[in-house]
């Protein structure tokens, strides 16, 4: 299937005062035209940051490190000038972020919010047929009487209806490539999955390819074909989503799993947590970043990171346990 997007060794640090944030380390994936990947990971994984590298949305204290490429539609982001990126942000890429109250101009009636992201890149369009797209647009989405809408604040609407007023300005100019950074985790359970219905009824519609980033197993196996696990700035797992549920191949993909509630389960027994916290990307781990709350660790875990296995296609993880040489003794992976 053809690429849309391909990562290959994304590097993206913050210079701060406490020295150098080491948020993505290396990181290589690709998105097929059309398809719904999902990235999933623990706050602090990499997820959004290589998501906001992908358009440059980081802020001045960010750097993407040379030798980092990322291809969309064959064309390097990474050596275009800022008048070059913003052609192409909004309308042949598009993001949907968390928050819509931080995204949303209070002061703005929506409707005219949406407008503007049009108007960015079609500036032909008169007044009336800006209005005449909004409208339509609000309606794609199922936002209720659109005409009404139109000029109402952000203040005026749910946190579901605002959500999908963003999802409205992502789809304004028709984008190859959505990128949605946890676009339904301040949601409740039922607006989330109409907010996952939505978008899985507008790539359908539109052909788009989508990114998906979330800390949800759960919300990924609802939308997604393909997953990207990502701990401590790296790629532990990828996979095709029924491949990662019934055949995990790192301890951290487990351990989210386990963490997913189950409507069958007994009620009495808890979810297990993965225990400690995640790695100063300040002074990142020599090894494994998951070694040091791994219940499987060897001693090569903290000194030596691991190389990819290939498991079968499409199929890949970052892990010592799987290496031909180690012990099959409280191993998850050796049958």
């Amino acid at each position: 299937m053809e690429h849309i997007l391909e990562i290959k060794n994304l590097r993206t640090s913050f210079m701060t005062s406490n020295g150098e944030v080491q948020a993505v380390r290396g990181v290589t994936f690709h998105v097929d035209r059309g398809e719904i990947l999902g990235i999933v990971g623990e706050s602090g994984s990499g997820k959004s940051v290589t998501s906001m590298s992908i358009l440059q949305l980081l802020g001045t204290t960010a750097v993407i490190k040379e030798g980092s490429s990322i291809l969309f539609d064959g064309q390097e982001l990474t050596t275009l000038k800022k008048k070059e990126l913003r052609a192409i942000r909004g309308e042949k890429i598009s993001m949907i972020f968390q928050d819509p109250m931080s995204s949303l101009n209070p002061l703005i009636p929506v409707g005219k919010q949406v407008a503007e992201i049009i108007k960015e890149h079609h500036p032909d369009r008169n007044k009336d047929e800006l209005k005449s797209m909004v409208l339509e647009l609000f309606d794609r989405v199922k936002i209720p009487e659109p005409k009404k809408r139109y000029g109402a604040y952000p203040h005026e609407f749910s946190g579901g209806m605002r959500q999908r007023v963003m999802i409205a300005m992502a789809l304004a100019n028709r984008p190859e490539l959505l990128i949605a950074d946890e676009p339904t985790t301040a949601l409740d359970v039922t607006i989330q999955d109409q907010i996952l219905k939505q978008l899985r009824e507008l790539q359908r519609e539109s052909g788009s390819s989508i990114i998906f980033i979330t800390h949800d197993l759960g919300v990924v196996a609802e939308l997604c074909s393909r997953v990207v696990v990502m701990y401590g700035g790296l790629i532990m797992e990828e996979a095709d989503i029924d491949e990662i549920f019934e055949n995990p191949k790192h301890p951290y993909t487990l351990g989210l799993l386990r963490a997913i509630p189950d409507i069958g389960q007994d009620k009495s027994r808890r979810l297990t947590p993965i225990e400690g916290t995640p790695p100063d990307m300040t002074d990142p781990p020599k090894g494994c970043p998951f070694a040091a709350r791994c219940p499987y660790a060897r001693n090569i875990c903290a000194v030596k990171q691991p190389e990819y296995v290939q498991l079968g296609e499409g199929h890949r993880s970052m892990c010592w346990l799987l290496d031909e040489r180690a012990p099959k003794e409280n191993n998850p992976f050796v049958v």
